[in-house]
């Protein structure tokens, strides 16, 4: 295996172009995420830019195209990290954002969840079968630029890509030019309350729904029914306030209630979940350690398979444990001027104890959720709420209640400070499985992806800090101290704030939490069930997600999943039904292409005009929603049937 030849990967050119991209994407991200609470995957964007700029080099491999998309889409997930820093703002515990403590924070963070994710890769990626739909589609995208398959079939593969990518990019642009809506809702009563039915009128999210597969997609309806047919109009059975709409006051019982027994559902879910890849987490490990020894008595890396060759599991263990050492040099840091510096030792002991221990679960619950329903799709905010829900409880342990107002800020900042570093634990486990994955199928060896991740880590937490603080030197946040008309809504960052503030201060309700805990192990024992009796699954988390995530996102997955299986159903029929799927499997991730590469454009246009609508080219109408659904549904219609078109036709041998 030695005398193998080795394909170019980590080049410095493909890091350079990585940095790059890192910069433009980042930034793109950094303003959505606070704009409007939502950031894209940029893996697929930066994996089709790297393609169209190393075609014009010699040498250009399949695999440093992957390293190139491995580097920015590490940079450009870390990016939401501003669901959790902007509250520090928000509390009034900072003014800005102080340089080297934030780069700190966000590259510990970072790296902990590149190293977590070592031995997950073996646990969840390589022996598990998760779809990882924006990891395979990532693949899809490489493989067909590559030329990889018989002419013919990437012909018609390459058009598939073509296809969903431009329509999937031309409703959104029209969406902001303004002659279709981004979006159907409608409030509504229903028994003795109310509740709303919206979707984000999205291609990309058809596309993920098609690759999560049908059991996803109905796990994700049972929580859309639990949480809005059922939870809601119980809670909203008073009516609305006086002076208050009803379509405001539903959506404010959602965010503010029923999200918490979704998080609830989610956190019992999560417990679970990791009960269940325990076991497979401690085979990879024991894998890797396996691996380490062959490669110790070898001499050398090359004797070993390549999907054994992880960076070292000492290293790993090593880099974890040393991490430790600047996470308490950060806290004592911060906690200067506060209750947790008159406890310091046992502070910092438990709050160290709490990232290594917090940051295992998180690592392995985000990863699975990456793998069941893709990073993008994937309720991170939920696991940044019970991050700052744990920290919180041990904080009130150590100190209790009863601090006067200015130590309870002080213990709120730095249960935020503590979620931020676990925050990005979990922002990089989600998505790092979903690059090696992609590595995986296109033969990339592990260390070296493993190595890239960790470069974007380090470029993306350089970049980020000097956007968030121009962003908040000229909007500033909602709910800061002097905060304008114009402030970002930066809804995580404030969700998550509340928490922390609920439960210091004595107000959080803990009955939301509880139900959605019940509801969650209900349908735990109903998944079981279902395995058991050989009649199906329902993917606990699937359905927390249902519960959690609004109806905007899931409405479309679910769409999308039974499109898919629809579809799947028609090309086992074919003559070829291995390349009838693998047609459907490229036109959906053309939808995600090119969705992702307008937001990118689009990000890049908002900021450039500091307006968000810099494309329209007229006012909104009442026509724009029925447009918009008669084109959305032509759309879908037309990807279909070109789809079915494309896989009908035999295959020429050549």
């Amino acid at each position: 295996m030695s005398g193998m030849p080795i394909p170019k990967e980590l080049t410095l050119r493909g890091v350079v172009l990585g940095a790059i991209l890192t910069v433009v994407f980042t930034a793109a991200n950094v303003y959505l995420g606070l704009k409007v609470g939502l950031t894209f995957a940029t893996s697929i964007p930066a994996a089709v830019i790297s393609m169209a700029i190393l075609r014009f080099f010699s040498g250009a491999t399949i695999q440093e195209n992957n390293i190139v998309q491995t580097i920015a889409s590490a940079a450009g997930t870390l990016s939401a990290i501003v669901f959790v820093l902007p509250g520090l703002i928000m509390v009034g515990w900072w003014t800005g954002f102080p340089y080297w403590q934030s780069v700190a924070v966000i590259a510990i963070g970072g790296v902990l969840g590149v190293m977590y994710s070592v031995p997950l890769r073996r646990a969840l990626v390589t022996g598990s079968d998760l779809p990882y739909p924006e990891g395979v589609a990532a693949a899809e995208v490489l493989k067909v630029g590559a030329g990889v398959g018989g002419a013919e079939e990437n012909r018609r593969g390459l058009a598939a890509v073509v296809l969903g990518t431009g329509i999937a990019a031309l409703y959104p642009l029209l969406a902001k030019m303004k002659l279709v809506a981004e979006g159907a809702n409608t409030t509504f009563k229903l028994g003795a309350g109310s509740t709303f039915a919206s979707a984000s009128l999205s291609l990309a999210l058809v596309g993920v729904g098609h690759l999560v597969g049908l059991a996803v997609g109905l796990a994700m309806l049972v929580g859309i029914v639990i949480s809005f047919l059922i939870i809601l109009p119980q809670l909203t059975a008073a009516g609305p306030p006086a002076g208050t709409e009803l379509a405001d006051f539903v959506a404010t019982v959602f965010r503010q209630k029923v999200r918490f027994i979704g998080a609830g559902a989610i956190g019992v879910a999560a417990i679970w979940t990791l009960l269940k890849v325990i076991g497979p987490i401690f085979k990879g490990i024991a894998g890797a350690l396996t691996a380490d020894r062959a490669r110790k008595a070898a001499g050398t890396m090359d004797s070993l398979e390549l999907t054994e060759r992880d960076l070292p599991i000492g290293i790993v263990g090593g880099t974890i444990l040393a991490l430790m050492i600047p996470i308490g040099l950060l806290l004592a840091d911060f906690a200067v001027g506060g209750p947790v510096a008159g406890n310091l030792g046992l502070s910092l002991i438990a709050s160290i104890a709490y990232v290594l221990v917090a940051g295992i679960i998180i690592a392995s619950v985000t990863g699975y959720m990456a793998g069941l329903i893709g990073a993008s799709n994937s309720p991170v905010s939920g696991v940044g709420i019970l991050s700052a829900l744990g920290i919180s409880l041990l904080l009130l342990g150590l100190f209790g209640r009863g601090l006067d107002a200015d130590a309870t800020k002080a213990l709120v900042a730095f249960a935020l400070f503590v979620t931020a570093i676990i925050f990005g634990v979990a922002t990089i486990s989600n998505d790092n499985l979903q690059d090696l994955k992609t590595g995986q199928l296109v033969g990339a060896t592990p260390w070296r992806q493993q190595v890239a991740l960790i470069m974007g880590v380090i470029f993306g937490a350089l970049v980020i800090p000097p956007i968030l603080t121009l962003l908040n030197q000229t909007f500033g946040f909602q709910g800061a101290p002097g905060a304008g008309p114009d402030a970002l809504a930066a809804p995580q960052a404030a969700l998550i704030s509340a928490i922390a503030q609920g439960v210091l201060g004595g107000s959080l309700d803990w009955t939301l939490i509880g139900l959605g805990a019940a509801i969650g192990a209900g349908v735990i024992a109903l998944d079981e069930v279902l395995k058991k009796t050989g009649r199906g699954s329902l993917p606990p988390l699937a359905v927390g997600m249902g519960m959690y995530l609004p109806m905007d996102v899931t409405a479309m997955v679910v769409l999308g999943a039974v499109l898919g299986h629809l579809y799947n159903r028609w090309a086992e029929k074919q003559r070829d039904p291995g390349f009838a799927e693998r047609i459907g499997v490229l036109t959906a991730t053309g939808m995600i292409v090119g969705d992702s590469l307008f937001n990118v454009v689009y990000a890049g246009i908002v900021a450039w005009n500091d307006n968000p609508d810099a494309l329209a080219v007229t006012a909104a109408s009442g026509l724009t929603t029925p447009l918009g659904i008669a084109l959305f549904g032509g759309l879908i219609a037309l990807a279909y049937w070109r789809m079915r078109e494309g896989a009908r036709r035999p295959v020429q041998a050549v």
